[in-house]
């Protein structure tokens, strides 16, 4: 059994050969179209992203082996640029070896292109580094049987582009761990009305793997107020706290202020409860916290973090500021990562966004020995034309 295309399979047996040699890394930083400073101006220096540290990458090299299929690569310092451009004036541009996706321009009814996600660039300790937040970002903490140890895979190689700026661009990244028996590798694909992202995961090892991790977009909305999610009702789901990666959009002050803007609400529990998990739990606050959602028309203006174990495979978000919609769809992940900050608080007024991602939060997905699992999400944007 084998599986070709996205979304054809989740988890296939195929003793697999890891590629000899290591194929060139690439960093990039992000269209300044893209980015949103939450202070007001002085020149930043090079990202760094998480703190996660990275190798010089070859820019040069990459311009030779990889142009001429609608990709530049532009160098910053140790980093690079990532921009993948078609025709029809739909563009992505992404950061490498992070494999940050910084920025989505699709298509619109009126003839121009409009940016669909939110990325901030905020000051770093000394105010010497950037720090890069949003985007679509790939979060993952990979186990073995056995073994006490756990790899969380950050930095990705560019191993292939293929395709063409008139029809679809595709970019194949890789990570290994370091002694080579576990491969991951992450296909991001742009088509003119669509952003796919696959992740295949191949286990050469002799004990199980257990990846638990999310798959997360920051959507740049008018407001979420504004914003809508369809089709989501009859779907179960429970109230966590927001979920924080490497590359979430911080609460303010680094969550010093989330008692009190979810003060009296069931996630302020919850984040109570956890703070203190040997006392008592409360089974009416637990009932709150669980639920099966009642609104086909789920409206994002309160502040809410939830995962939905049962949402169907497709689903669509209205943002009826900025009059588009955007079709999520997902396989291989079983879970929902729905979180909005609401339309409450002055310090999202210029930063509005919501999260939506697909997820292995709450159970963990098993990779065999020899076995192959792939998974991953679709942007699709109905909005080119009407």
């Amino acid at each position: 059994m084998a599986c070709n295309s996205l979304f054809s399979c989740s988890l296939t047996r195929a003793y697999y050969n890891k590629p000899s040699g290591n194929p060139s890394v690439s960093t990039p930083f992000l269209s300044s179209s893209s980015v949103q400073y939450k202070q007001n101006t002085r020149e930043i220096s090079l990202p760094s992203v998480a703190s996660i540290p990275y190798q010089p990458i070859n820019v040069d090299y990459l311009e030779e082996e990889f142009s001429g299929h609608g990709v530049t690569f532009e160098g910053i310092g140790e980093y690079c640029v990532t921009k993948m451009k078609l025709h029809n004036g739909s563009t992505a541009t992404l950061m490498l070896p992070s494999a940050l996706i910084t920025s989505y321009k699709a298509k619109m009814w009126h003839g121009g292109t409009m940016e669909l996600l939110q990325t901030n660039v905020t000051k770093g300790e000394g105010n010497v580094d950037a720090k890069i937040e949003g985007g679509v970002s790939l979060d993952l903490k990979i186990e073995t049987d056995g073994e006490e140890t756990s790899w969380y895979p950050r930095t990705w190689a560019l191993h292939d582009v293929k395709g063409n700026s008139k029809e679809s661009i595709q970019i194949e990244m890789i990570s290994s761990d370091s002694a080579g028996m576990i491969e991951l590798r992450y296909l991001i694909n742009l088509e003119d009305d669509t952003l796919t992202s696959e992740l295949v995961v191949s286990n050469s090892k002799a004990s199980s793997l257990r990846l638990t991790g999310s798959l997360i977009n920051h959507l740049t909305v008018s407001t979420p107020e504004a914003t809508y999610v369809t089709g989501l009702e009859g779907s179960d789901f429970c109230t966590k706290p927001p979920f924080m990666s490497h590359f979430s959009i911080n609460l303010p002050e680094n969550y010093q202020m989330l008692g009190t803007m979810l003060s009296n609400t069931p996630l302020n529990r919850l984040v109570t409860k956890e703070k203190n998990s040997g006392q008592s739990e409360n089974k009416e606050e637990e009932k709150e916290l669980e639920g099966e959602e009642d609104d086909n028309y789920k409206h994002l203006a309160e502040e809410m973090s939830r995962i939905y174990t049962s949402a169907p495979r497709y689903f669509t978000v209205l943002d009826r500021g900025r009059r588009n919609s955007l079709v999520v769809g997902r396989e291989g992940l079983d879970e929902l990562y729905l979180y909005s900050p609401g339309s409450s608080y002055e310090f999202y007024s210029n930063n509005s966004y919501i999260c939506i991602g697909q997820s292995a939060l709450l159970k963990p997905i098993i990779v065999g020995p020899g076995e192959i699992w792939r998974g991953g999400q679709k942007l699709h944007n109905p909005n080119e034309s009407y």
